[in-house]
């Protein structure tokens, strides 16, 4: 049994220049690179100049904010992860989570779009698509010229998604894909979208195969569109599929093996969302440090009482905690490190985070909490919406568990 001492002394044989050059090397690295920075920067600045004057009115008339993701594309954050080859920014995972972060601050619903569409959108095709398959569509889809959506959910399958209903059955050339996808983000603007069927149900999970189709596909429609309670500017519908043709050459990956891929897709998602999360959260309490240093009470302001102090410390201890749990995923991910129990952890502990920070600034901003002047109140809707989409809070919890009792 080796004892410290043994230990230092072998360390200082694997490197010469000493035992804390090995502690430097060995040691994690909170300071974000300049990259990084930049990314974060640019993103902030976009959010304040183009998102946050607006969102409130995106909000109320459910406005798709069309136009500032037209100016996305040229800035590189339609295709994030996406190496430059195929118009991609190329950027890592932690400027991925910045940016997203940085969106939602301002713009919670702007955020999910972007992030829905780069993790769940675009990244499987650059992940599990052929070259012809990428050569084809990425290119439109990290430069913004188009827009993709992901639908896996359905009227009868959300958190069980080995019991899908659409079916995809070969004919020659061709599948005829039919079904309904219900709760689809981006459905009836997006130009692109990946969709999962049954191919074999007897197989179940390992039935399903992804499918890329195309706007305009024959027998492709779009249904209803959700009047929700948050996250009002995003899109989100019914997507509708009789007999649609899709080319056998639109599969992505293997057939069978779609379950497999939407779960990969939906771990790297989870990740943007808690992403999302913490920026609402970040807003909600910019938002009380604010008030409360205005607001006057008894004579003096709201916050120079110990009651607040501590509600305002609470926010700030989570949201630092939970950006932790998600720069822990994103490094992970980077490093080609399973993440997949970190991914949920990181999804599970910022939504509440943001939904714990919300229900808190409201009760700080009282009446005025409950109008929709203030952005707390939109906050607290949009919180609430985090906390069940990309996999319910109980879901994280179940994923979390497997990892953890094996």
């Amino acid at each position: 049994m080796y004892s410290v001492h043994e230990i230092c002394r072998e360390r200082s044989r694997q490197f010469p220049k000493g035992f804390s050059h090995f502690i430097k090397r060995a040691s994690m690295d909170f300071e974000l690179t300049r990259q990084q920075k930049l990314a974060r920067k640019i993103a902030r600045e976009f959010a304040e100049r183009e998102l946050a004057p607006h969102a409130q009115q995106w909000d109320e008339e459910m406005t798709f904010p069309s136009e500032a993701l037209k100016k996305m594309g040229p800035l590189g954050f339609m295709g994030i992860s996406i190496p430059k080859q195929y118009e991609g920014a190329g950027l890592d995972g932690i400027s991925y989570v910045l940016i997203i972060e940085e969106l939602a601050r301002c713009c919670a619903s702007t955020a999910i779009i972007v992030s829905v569409h780069n993790s769940v959108g675009a990244y499987p095709i650059y992940a599990l698509g052929n070259e012809q398959q990428k050569q084809k569509y990425l290119p439109d889809l990290c430069s913004g010229r188009k827009l993709g959506a992901f639908a896996l959910t359905e009227p009868n399958a959300g958190s069980d998604p080995a019991s899908l209903e659409t079916m995809a059955e070969p004919c020659g050339d061709h599948f005829l894909l039919n079904g309904v996808k219900t709760f689809i983000t981006s459905g009836s603007t997006c130009d692109t979208v990946i969709v999962m069927a049954a191919t074999k149900r007897e197989k179940k999970s390992r039935g399903i195969t992804a499918f890329i189709v195309e706007r305009g596909t024959p027998g492709f429609s779009v249904g209803a569109k959700e009047n929700k309670l948050g996250i009002r500017a995003s899109d989100t519908c019914e997507l509708i599929f009789e007999n649609c043709r899709i080319p056998a050459e639109n599969v992505l990956g293997e057939v069978g093996a779609g379950l497999t891929a939407a779960l990969g897709a939906l771990t790297f998602g989870r990740v943007g969302v808690g992403a999302q999360a913490l920026g609402v959260a970040r807003c909600a309490m910019e938002e009380c440090v604010r008030y409360s240093q205005e607001r006057k009470q008894f004579g003096k302001p709201l916050a120079s009482f110990q009651a607040l102090q501590w509600m305002i410390a609470d926010m700030a201890t989570q949201i630092e905690a939970a950006r932790m749990l998600i720069f822990k995923a994103a490094w992970l991910k980077d490093n080609g490190k399973p993440f997949a129990a970190e991914a949920s952890m990181a999804k599970l502990y910022a939504s509440e985070t943001a939904m714990n920070t919300a229900t808190k600034a409201v009760q700080i901003h009282g009446g005025y909490g409950c109008m929709k002047d203030y952005k707390v109140e939109r906050c607290f809707r949009d919180a609430k919406v985090i906390e069940i989409y990309e996999g319910t809070s109980e879901i994280q919890r179940l994923i979390i568990a497997r990892n953890t009792i094996k």
